[in-house]
């Protein structure tokens, strides 16, 4: 660790958080970010690795960065990519500015009076300045193509806002943080987990004494490279040049149309699943180096439950019509997910709980039978001490009771925690969950119980904390400890550099998106400047089922812990959701009892998804690769192949990274807007 590798570090985590936003919404390319595999940052490594490295080590060994500052600079960098995207950024302004304008087109909100249920300083005040504020944020300040200076961004409206939000989320973010290295001995150390995207990316890293990987010498791997970025090169020519071309190469192929053959499967959704007949290279890749069972589980996961939801719909079972719509509404799908979730974490915990109690033990000063690493006992008390925070700042400031601020704290905590589990078994870069924490609450409480401000709080703090999970911050910081102790940087210094990353990236992106979108203003019909309606238009919906059931008036009266005497569970959420943490424990009882059992309890966790479905095939394919190159070729032949598939996925990095540069040289040249091409989900 240097300070040249923490400043280089820095300016990484600068350029993503302040980049993003223009690549995403301006260029409208492949989501900087994205995913937990960013292409952006894996891509830009495999350039820097195969092009700058070689040429700064020709010219002065100490000009080459060694593999701990190659190391320190990425760790840094990948924690700052849950600020600017999905996870935060790409919500985060809209939500707080947009409900004033949504209080005048959306139907009821005036009659129901719904927006003085939001907290005092959660949302910007328009008062003062309505047409700069509000307007200005929606068609944007600037001139024909003149960009605006950066003063005339409306910067005061914004100030209590966003001092309102930031304890809460660096108190939860460092909470994770803290509890990601509490969990790192036991799945490295105890449990042995593979960690397939670290295994990539220490294939490619520098050796000790500074000579470039081996991996760039083996011709297998550059075999493995070409095929996918060939194909993803020459697919962007077409994008540019059609009639030059003659026609895309088909990643995959569409076969909705033999849903018509099952009409069970085509009730369930089958036509949209096969429909969703792509292929990722990258899946396929890490599918290779997992456990079959769980590639295999991966895969077939989402057509299990087409078939189950054909079945029930057949049986007038539906998925949609209980309480409320998606994402916080009492579903069918959520409540089966979150289930699943539930089982896993309890898995978890079981699965470590002499290691987890030992470790917690020691961070309250209490003796323990066997020696815990300093390092593991702060994290602990950092973990304790920043969800204490949390919640007492979630209680005071944003009017959360405090039984629901913890639960609700934990919930979130719990979900990130198992999908980091998820990522460092089984390589799935790319999680949606289904359901949130305040649909389980509601769901077990019951809205006269909770009362329509609670669960308003709540639906806000989920937009802001847990709305689309495709870039979850505790993942990053997982596979990122992995990757420092491997390559001799210690866990506790590396958990520090990415809180000071994360710090420093909401420094950067929050006001450079925030100029962004006051300059060109926003696309009020896109999806995620739809999303700050949502909360408010469920919040209605249960106002108006209270209001004909005559309880609104008394609804959420009760406080504290008193509060959970008029708990009404919902019994067929709760038995939806029992049954989903039922399979998880039943699959995760049977992996332990027999050692050939062929299917992983994560199969539950994705297989009603969005991100299930699109690398379900995928993982398929990989799952017949690896069977017929273990049943035809053995061991070895397997051992061998491993640098192809380490290509294959460093291929599909440089096919996505290229399109990016090409498109900035276009936007910066011309000034027009670049074609669109898309390699991972959108």
């Amino acid at each position: 660790m240097t300070i040249r590798s923490i400043i280089l570090g820095l300016l990484g985590v600068a350029f993503v958080c302040s980049y993003t936003y223009f690549n995403d919404h301006v260029m409208r390319q492949t989501f900087f970010v994205g995913n937990n595999m960013p292409i952006s940052v894996y891509g830009l490594l495999v350039v820097f690795l195969l092009f700058v490295y070689p040429l700064f080590r020709k010219i002065s060994r100490r000009l080459a960065l060694s593999r701990r500052e190659i190391v320190v600079i990425l760790v840094m960098t990948l924690a700052s990519c849950a600020i600017p995207g999905s996870n935060l950024l790409r919500l985060f302004t809209e939500t707080l500015v947009l409900p004033h304008r949504f209080e005048r087109t959306e139907p009821g909100w005036e009659k129901q009076k719904v927006m003085g249920l939001t907290p005092p300083g959660m949302l910007v005040d328009v008062s003062g300045d309505e047409e700069r504020v509000l307007n200005g944020f929606v068609r944007g300040l600037s001139v024909a193509n003149e960009s605006i200076p950066v003063r005339a961004v409306p910067w005061k409206a914004w100030v209590r806002p966003v001092a309102f939000w930031l304890p809460i989320i660096l108190s939860l973010w460092l909470a994770m943080i803290a509890l990601s290295v509490v969990v790192h001995r036991q799945w490295v150390a105890h449990e042995h987990l593979p960690y397939p995207i670290v295994t990539f990316t220490e294939s490619l890293l520098p050796e000790e004494d500074g000579s470039r990987s081996s991996i760039f010498q083996n011709k297998l791997f550059w075999l493995g490279a070409l095929l996918p970025f060939a194909i993803h090169a020459y697919n962007y020519l077409v994008v540019w040049f059609p009639d030059q071309t003659l026609g895309k190469i088909p990643v995959g192929v569409d076969f909705s149309s033999l849903v018509e053959m099952f009409p069970t499967f085509k009730k369930g959704g089958g036509q949209a699943l096969l429909g969703y007949w792509q292929l990722y290279f990258s899946v396929m890749a890490i599918a290779y180096f997992l456990p079959k069972d769980v590639s295999l589980s991966l895969g077939i996961g989402p057509f299990f439950w087409t078939l189950v939801a054909g079945v029930l719909t057949s049986y007038g079972i539906a998925s949609t019509g209980w309480q409320g719509a998606w994402p916080f509404g009492i579903q069918r799908e959520g409540m089966v997910v979150m289930g699943s979730y539930f089982a896993m974490l309890l898995v978890i915990l079981y699965t470590g709980r002499q290691y987890y109690r030992t470790v917690f033990a020691r961070a309250l000063g209490l003796r323990t039978k066997d020696p815990v690493e300093p390092v593991l006992a702060w994290g602990a008390r950092v973990f304790l001490a920043a969800v204490a925070l949390f919640v007492v700042y979630t209680a005071v400031v944003a009017r959360l009771d405090w039984p629901l601020a913890l639960l609700f704290g934990l919930g979130i905590i719990g979900v990130y925690l198992v999908m980091s589990r998820m990522i460092a078994e089984t390589g799935l870069f790319f999680i949606v969950t289904y359901g949130t924490p305040a649909t389980i609450l509601w769901a077990l409480l019951g809205a006269r119980a909770l009362g329509p401000q609670m669960l308003l709080i709540m639906f806000m703090l989920s937009v802001i904390l847990f709305y689309d999970t495709r870039e979850a911050l505790m993942p990053f910081i997982v596979n990122s400890l992995k990757l420092s102790e491997d390559c001799k940087v210690r866990i506790g210094r590396a958990a520090g550099l990415m809180v000071l990353a994360v710090v420093v990236g909401l420094a950067v992106g929050i006001p450079v998106t925030l100029y962004f979108q006051y300059n060109r203003g926003i696309d009020v019909a896109a999806w995620q400047n739809q999303q700050p309606k949502v909360p408010y238009n469920e919040v209605i919906g249960v106002m108006q089922r209270l209001e004909a059931q005559g309880q609104l008036e008394e609804a959420g009266t009760l406080t504290g812990l008193k509060r959970f005497a008029w708990a009404g569970p919902n019994k067929l959420a709760l038995t939806t959701f029992g049954v989903g943490a039922a399979l998880v424990l039943v699959f995760s009882a049977l992996r332990l009892r027999f050692a050939g059992w062929p299917l992983h309890p994560v199969m539950f966790l994705v297989w009603s998804t969005y991100s299930g479905q699109c690398f379900a095939q995928s993982f398929v394919v990989g799952w017949l690769i690896k069977s017929s190159v273990m049943k035809y070729g053995g061991a070895s032949i397997y051992q061998k192949l491993k640098p192809v598939m380490f290509g294959v996925i460093a291929g599909e990095m440089l096919g996505g990274m290229v399109p990016m540069v090409v498109s900035l040289v276009y936007y910066l040249v011309t000034g027009d807007q670049p074609k669109q091409f898309l390699i991972m989900p959108g």
